[in-house]
């Protein structure tokens, strides 16, 4: 089966439209980080999830380490998804899906050793999907993302292999390495931000080349 795509780090209801019109299952909304690309604010994040099609997921990619916060800020920008780039803290993965129960849960998992493995297959009873990043929670200020660094897929691939849930693969994916990380990870779906743009913009003969190196 073809992975999803995902395209992260939409800016405007205009790159929205165009990851979509290259096949994107999904867009990634980026609120509040303490690094990282992408970062819109909540105003735009709802306008841009209201002019996508249904069909589309849209993803709230929230720092907020609380399940309270979490469901504070999905209420300011009503996405489909809500996408947890760092640790839940503070309550449950179950209080959020009580509150919002229509809305899909995407826990990111930052691959750095072995022990992932264990808190992917412990996460995953209490999401819809998980996301394997490259990113660094434990420094002074935490990279949750949007790296650009790719991680070690062999231990992803053990993720996928004991995971019931859909697992995503980000970090580092670009049109030269994705079909070597598809035949390693076998992921659900696929998910970049930098490669995929230039100066920032999302640029359309890196969209074609990607989607044509992922998908032909």
């Amino acid at each position: 089966m073809k992975p999803r795509i995902k395209i992260c780090c939409i800016s405007s209801v205009a790159e929205a439209a165009l990851a979509v019109r290259y096949g994107a299952s999904a867009v990634g909304l980026v609120g509040h980080m303490p690094s990282g690309p992408g970062v819109i604010t909540d105003e735009l994040i709802y306008t841009i999830a209201q002019t996508v099609s249904r069909a589309v997921d849209t993803f709230l990619l929230t720092s907020e380490t609380s399940a309270a916060d979490i469901i504070a800020h999905h209420g300011r920008v009503l996405t489909n998804t809500i996408q947890l780039v760092d640790t839940l803290k503070d309550g449950t993965h179950q209080q959020i899906k009580k509150a919002l129960p229509f809305i899909k849960l995407v826990q990111v998992i930052h691959v750095m050793d072995e022990s992932s493995i264990d808190e992917a297959i412990r996460i995953a009873e209490h999401v819809d999907a998980l996301l394997l990043d490259s990113g660094n929670p434990n420094l002074a200020v935490k990279e949750l993302g949007g790296t650009g660094r790719t991680h070690n897929w062999n231990i992803s691939k053990r993720i996928v292999e004991s995971s019931k849930i859909p697992v995503y693969l980000a970090g580092g994916l670009n049109a030269e390495n994705v079909k070597e990380a598809i035949d390693t990870v076998q992921p659900f779906g696929l998910d970049l931000c930098g490669a995929v743009r230039t100066n920032g913009q999302l640029d359309e003969a890196k969209l074609d080349a990607f989607f044509k190196a992922a998908l032909g």
